[in-house]
């Protein structure tokens, strides 16, 4: 069968195609445990959001597809999902998705002694990413963020 990450990469090109026709995103596989407690998780997405509707009609358009494929041997549980709203950014994609959002920011090095940053995502370039965020004295500071730089990025919940 191969490692699971060549399962997960395999049931990826299943579902690709069957998600992209039915005018979704496909966020990510993820394949986890082993034998029959293998859980194989399928996370989809689009612009206003997933419904549950999505979700089962994915769930039962890539069950039959794996059925024919049968790329994996034993029993299996498959999920669908959404992202939820702590989804990281992975993609360029997801950061122009979610333009004038406000996002964390993790570095991989500090910035002027700060791991994380916090602030309004205001434009996604070649070279990374901007962000306005808060001054000491509440004032507005643009910083840019090389896509080097960045360890990982979450929306923030605002209310």
């Amino acid at each position: 069968m191969g490692t699971i990450q060549d399962l997960g990469a395999r049931i990826q090109a299943i579902a690709a195609p069957i998600v992209r026709a039915l005018h979704l995103e496909l966020v990510e596989v993820i394949c986890q445990g082993r034998g029959s407690g293998l859980v194989v998780r399928v996370v989809v997405d689009k612009d206003g959001g997933i419904s549950l509707g999505d979700c089962e009609t994915v769930h039962h358009s890539l069950s039959r597809a794996l059925d024919v494929a049968d790329p994996i041997p034993h029993a299996y549980r498959l999920e669908v999902s959404s992202p939820g709203l702590d989804r990281p950014l992975r993609q360029r994609h997801d950061y122009e998705r979610s333009l004038g959002k406000l996002v964390r920011v993790r570095l991989r090095e500090p910035e002027q002694g700060q791991w994380v940053l916090i602030g309004r995502l205001t434009a996604v370039g070649q070279d990374g990413i901007t962000l306005l965020t808060r001054g000491k004295r509440g004032q507005g500071i643009q910083q840019d963020i090389p896509w080097p730089c960045i360890r990982d990025t979450k929306l923030e919940i605002e209310f």
